[in-house]
């Protein structure tokens, strides 16, 4: 396979955060149009239960947005119309709701393979289950719940037979998330209730074409990316990624490309931005679509990242939950964050600076710090002596409180 152009590793780091939104300029008061621009440079918010900060939906928002009312999301999943909808996208995660159609294969392939996944749920008691999500509207598993003891050792949770059930429905699209409690468990609804008509009467897509759209829109969030990369985004093969790039191609839509650096090549989307610069200052989740795929982030930003929210604390180098920081075009630090909301106090546990950080690493965190706590609604922002930033970064917030 042969490449057109070659590009440097900050030719392709700026095309890939311009890709994900950090080249659009910032809206004073973000809105709605704020969050579908938002929306589609991202493709999806991944979803996770991990609350030690902000939940992982609402901060790829806040990275690319600054503070925003997070109600924007709510009513994106929630209201009407109705503009994202939950599925297995890259893993859990809001997506628009034009996406359901394109998943059907997915789905399809979750009800053949439904005795490997789920195996052991009687085919009575999923009608069962269906029915009465039917008759009573969006329920949680709670709601449902059969009665059976649950046994809470080891990892995670022996699930009832009704959770399981509802899992299994809403995974072959029979049922659909139509929200979210204050618990975070999930309320499921007939995909009749949550989703547009016009979208539940899409055409469906056969195999090929739905993994070449996903393969598009991927191609199009990273800006310039291999088919490894490409595949990830979505949770496709990279076999059949690659198969769809090429495609793509050949359509004119991408263009094969090599990156300095990258061991494998690369495919460049033909509305791909490289932008002069990129004036970013932001904090980003460790599920934030720009630091998914830890290699890509390796190969990007010369950045080594593992999360270590599994990792037994004692062996943890940096922390429990760590957000990298993004400055212009490069991470120059990170930083383990805690959100003691009894005291009102943006916790940071451990700040480290990457070797190549700029002399403006420390004031630049301060100043970012103090604008997350204050869409969290902290008053204060307290910092641990761990870390080599710690020192410098505690001074900059001392001097300007």
């Amino acid at each position: 396979m042969q490449s057109s152009q070659s590009l440097s590793r900050a030719q392709a780091r700026r095309i890939a955060l311009a890709a994900q939104g950090f080249a659009d300029p910032r809206h004073a008061v973000p809105t709605m149009r704020t969050f579908q621009r938002t929306l589609a440079r991202t493709g999806v918010l991944q979803v996770d239960s991990v609350n030690v900060l902000q939940r992982a939906h609402f901060m790829p928002l806040y990275s690319r947005m600054g503070p925003y009312d997070v109600d924007l999301l709510k009513r994106a999943a929630e209201g009407r119309p109705r503009r994202v909808v939950e599925y297995w996208a890259h893993v859990q995660a809001f997506m628009p709701v034009e996406l359901w159609p394109v998943m059907r294969f997915r789905m399809a392939h979750y009800a053949e393979r439904e005795f490997k996944w789920w195996p052991g749920i009687d085919p009575m008691l999923r009608e069962r289950v269906l029915k009465e999500v039917e008759a009573r509207g969006p329920v949680t598993a709670r709601d449902l719940d059969d009665g059976e003891v649950r046994d809470k050792g080891g990892w995670g949770w022996n699930w009832s037979a009704a959770r399981k059930a509802l899992d299994l429905l809403y995974m072959t699209g029979q049922l659909a998330i139509a929200g979210r409690n204050s618990q975070f468990e999930v309320r499921y609804d007939l995909p009749e209730r949550v989703l547009p008509a016009e979208v539940l009467a899409s055409r469906h897509l056969d195999e090929d074409e739905a993994v070449r759209e996903l393969i598009r829109r991927a191609a199009r969030s990273h800006g310039v990316a291999s088919a490894h990369c490409l595949g990830d985004y979505y949770r496709i093969k990279v076999g059949p990624a690659r198969a769809a790039a090429e495609e793509l191609v050949a359509a004119g839509e991408l263009e094969r490309v090599s990156v300095e650096g990258w061991r494998r090549p690369a495919y460049l989307h033909r509305e791909a931005r490289l932008p002069r610069r990129i004036g970013a200052r932001a904090l980003l989740s460790p599920f934030d679509p720009v630091v998914w795929e830890r290699d890509r982030t390796e190969a990007l930003f010369e950045f080594f990242y593992r999360i270590e929210i599994y990792t037994p604390a004692a062996q943890r180098v940096h922390g429990y939950y760590v957000l990298p920081f993004l400055l212009g075009d490069r991470i120059v630090g990170r930083v383990d964050l805690k959100a003691d909301r009894p005291t009102r106090t943006l916790l940071v546990q451990g700040s480290f600076a990457e070797p190549s950080a700029p002399v403006e690493t420390a004031a630049e965190l301060a100043s970012e710090l103090r604008r997350l706590a204050g869409w969290l609604g902290l008053d204060d922002v307290v910092v641990a002596p761990h870390g080599d930033l710690a020192g410098a970064l505690a001074a900059e917030l001392a001097t300007a409180s």
